[in-house]
């Protein structure tokens, strides 16, 4: 049906410039009201992504669709302002000769006064309304964000293409223009496709993160489902810091400091990565120093004892060494907890919370 139908799609779309793979066949679909995040590191191609999107780049294979219509192909290149998208940027780009009703009505047609009567009702939205005849310099940098976001809606986009477009403003602030742009867009039905390098940026905002690297999408899905479930080690540790356990597979299992790990269908002599996050270990306090007993869910437990702590605010973050084998292992609690180096704690890993991962060459 009709309104089922993704406003935006992009099916194996490829850009190279100077020979050198930028975007390679990337599939992305968004909906009305969606709001995906193009997650990655600099220089992956999620920048290249956004300017094919937008029309302001031609590609090489592939296609993108808005509504169902053909925008972009080998043979087909609608223009960019044909194209009912937004974009927003890191700079706001707003024209210091123009006032902020005028920066907000540049792109909006209709006569003088629905124009003036749209600004205005814009302007509402943002708490804005008496800035109308002012320039954008008297303007702080979250009051000028939100010019930008109502300049970009006012010519009622489908798509809004946001390409870093809070790393600009101060983290006191940046938390509450961030909701307050995604409620506006929302409202608007407006499918957003959202450019970041932060994971926590993502996995606020987004209904759906998409991972580049390296020119491709290497995983897709709902912010829950990619951190607990990375594809690969390179994929969890782009989210958080990470621990990992070097190991072979014996018999259908991986033997390591804190037990054997059932690791099916892989060869004897295979190698095996056991990755999981700090925030998993646990930590047992008994004050005799004895180990817990070994349980089906946390497995064996091994000694280590504290070589530094340090207090990060939200949480403390531990570094063990273990006594086994000398290996690093880095923990993290909740709230206040600095143990004095040299202490001795037994640590246990819980089975459910690790990844395994065969390594790449």
């Amino acid at each position: 049906m009709q309104h089922d139908r993704p406003r935006l799609e992009l099916n194996d779309v490829s850009k190279s410039i100077d020979e050198k793979v930028i975007v390679s066949k990337v599939s992305l679909s968004l909906k009305a009201g969606q709001v995906t995040c193009l997650l990655g590191p600099s220089g992956c191609g999620k920048s290249t992504t956004l300017r094919l999107i937008a029309g302001l780049e031609q590609l090489d294979s592939g296609e993108i669709l808005i509504d169902g219509v053909k925008a972009s192909g080998p043979t087909t290149h609608i223009a960019p302002e044909k194209r009912t998208v937004g974009m927003m940027f890191q700079d706001f780009a707003l024209f210091p000769h123009l006032s902020v009703g005028e920066n907000v009505a540049y792109a909006m047609k209709g006569s003088r006064a629905e124009q003036r009567e749209r600004v205005r009702q814009l302007l509402n939205r943002v708490n804005l309304q008496h800035f109308i005849d002012e320039y954008p310099h008297v303007l702080s940098g979250g009051e000028q964000q939100r010019i930008a976001l109502i300049r970009a809606l006012a010519a009622r986009p489908k798509i809004m293409l946001m390409d870093e477009p809070f790393s600009g403003l101060d983290n006191r602030l940046r938390d509450g223009i961030r909701d307050e742009t995604l409620a506006i867009l929302k409202d608007e039905g407006t499918a957003v496709l959202l450019v970041t390098h932060e994971p926590e940026e993502a996995m606020r905002m987004a209904d759906e993160i998409a991972l580049m690297r390296n020119g491709e999408i290497v995983q897709k899905g709902a912010p829950y489902n990619v951190y607990n479930a990375p594809i690969d080690r390179e994929t969890m540790a782009f989210f958080s810091d990470i621990n990992v356990i070097n190991t072979n597979v014996k018999g259908s299992l991986a033997k390591t400091k804190f037990g054997d790990f059932f690791a099916p269908g892989l060869p004897d002599g295979a190698p095996l990565e056991i990755v999981f996050r700090p925030q998993h270990v646990h930590i047992d306090f008994d004050r005799s120093g004895d180990g817990p007993a070994a349980t089906v869910s946390r497995g064996a437990p091994s000694a280590a004892r504290v070589e530094k702590s340090r207090f990060l605010g939200h949480e403390s973050l531990i570094e063990f060494i273990m006594e086994d084998d000398g290996s690093r292992l880095v923990v993290t609690m909740p709230h206040i907890f600095l143990p004095e180096k040299g202490r001795r704690f037994w640590l246990t890993l819980p089975r459910d919370k690790c990844q395994m991962f065969s390594p790449k060459d």
